[in-house]
């Protein structure tokens, strides 16, 4: 409004062509011609914003429908959605054009009775593409094949590792459950016989992943802080592990078929298979010759204390506190409560902006621009 009486005055005033007026305000020759005769007819009311709700709408449902469409939302105790509806509306005014599904659900949004879905909170996406693979211990693959009954009742849940340019089944280790604990121990014991890889890649479950930031876990936190970067697959997209799906497939025809009877025995199957597979079994990747005749241990070897982490000299470093904050210039940000006492690098992209790493994982970015001039003391993760 401020803009349209300047511009008024001025016109009233003179001493601008009218194009070079319209120019000088930013405005068309055709906004400024309303303007003007809105003020002329009808003084300043003239400037006010018009509606622009037409003055009739004949697609407007009419009010009977509209009352036919809130009564069947219940239909006999049963909550019923637009597509129902719809067809029990043309069932009960066959001569009359029904409203579309996008309508009947506006219609019952409208009256409150649409029930929001809680949006479910997913892991952070991880960064695609993969690095390449083009020799042992470059990636290992992880993933649980699957729980299933054992023959007494029992769940088993079979943990497989498989080394990706080799092929060579590491460990198949029916366990009882998918707990971090558990995995972790498999994971020991594997390190200390094969070595260490440079990367893990596995899907978006438990104990792989979690929706904190950066997708950590504590399986992932232990292996960064080994050296070992933690990949994770899309959700829904297995393939990206294609080669460890296709060994599943022929794991669970070879020894869960029908399963054994107890976790001892289940084991033993799998044992058997796994030096079948990889001692005996030829590969077409590998010109029909078993894994084991690629693979080889890697040179890095577990060590007996957790190394630290390195960051770039001009980063930032920062411990994160018991709560999972870390305490930055003058406020405190959110990490996580899995990275306790471990120390976080921050890095600055440009003027109060700042990349925050764990070890060679990028966790997110703070903004703390956001929070001058205010007296708030809390900055956010954005991940």
């Amino acid at each position: 409004m401020d803009q349209k009486l300047l511009f008024l005055a001025d016109y009233l005033r003179g001493g601008y062509s009218f194009t070079a007026l319209c120019a000088l305000y930013g405005i068309s020759r055709k906004t400024g011609y309303k303007w003007v005769n809105r003020y002329q007819q009808h003084g300043l009311e003239g400037l006010d914003e018009h509606s622009r709700q037409p003055l009739t709408q004949p697609h407007k449902t009419p009010h009977a429908l509209r009352k036919a469409i809130l009564s069947l939302r219940q239909h006999k105790g049963v909550v019923l959605g637009p597509k129902k509806i719809q067809a029990l509306l043309a069932q009960r005014y066959p001569d009359t054009p029904i409203p579309s599904r996008t309508t009947i659900y506006n219609i019952l949004n409208s009256e409150g009775l649409i029930q929001k879905r809680r949006r479910k909170r997913r892991v952070p996406p991880f960064p695609q593409p993969f690095k390449p693979v083009n020799a042992p211990n470059e990636l290992w693959s992880v993933d649980f094949k699957g729980q299933f009954k054992l023959g007494n009742g029992h769940y088993c849940y079979p943990l497989t590792v498989m080394d990706h340019d080799s092929r060579y089944l590491l460990c198949c280790d029916g366990l009882h459950s998918t707990r971090h604990s558990e995995a972790r121990q498999s994971f020991e014991r594997l390190f200390k016989d094969y070595g260490l890889p440079e990367r893990i890649r596995s899907d978006n479950g438990v104990p792989f992943a979690t929706r904190a930031a950066g997708g950590l876990s504590r399986l992932a936190v232990w292996w960064i802080r080994l050296g070992i970067y933690p990949e994770r697959i899309e959700p829904g997209q297995p393939q990206q592990n294609g080669r460890h799906e296709r060994m599943h497939r022929t794991l669970k025809q070879a020894t869960a078929k029908p399963p054994k009877r107890s976790l001892k025995q289940q084991q033993q199957s799998f044992e058997r298979f796994r030096h079948t597979y990889n001692q005996e079994r030829p590969h077409e990747a590998l010109a029909q010759r078993p894994p084991v005749t690629r693979y080889e241990v890697s040179p890095r070897a577990y060590p007996t204390k957790l190394p630290e982490l390195h960051y770039p000299d001009y980063y930032e470093l920062r411990k994160v506190r018991r709560s999972g904050v870390v305490y930055w210039h003058n406020g405190q940000v959110y990490i996580s409560h899995l990275l306790e006492d471990e120390y976080i690098g921050l890095n600055e992209i440009d003027d109060g902006i700042w990349e925050v790493y764990f070890g060679p994982m990028r966790l997110g970015t703070v903004d703390e621009r956001a929070t001058r001039g205010s007296s708030s003391f809390y900055l956010t993760l954005n991940v």
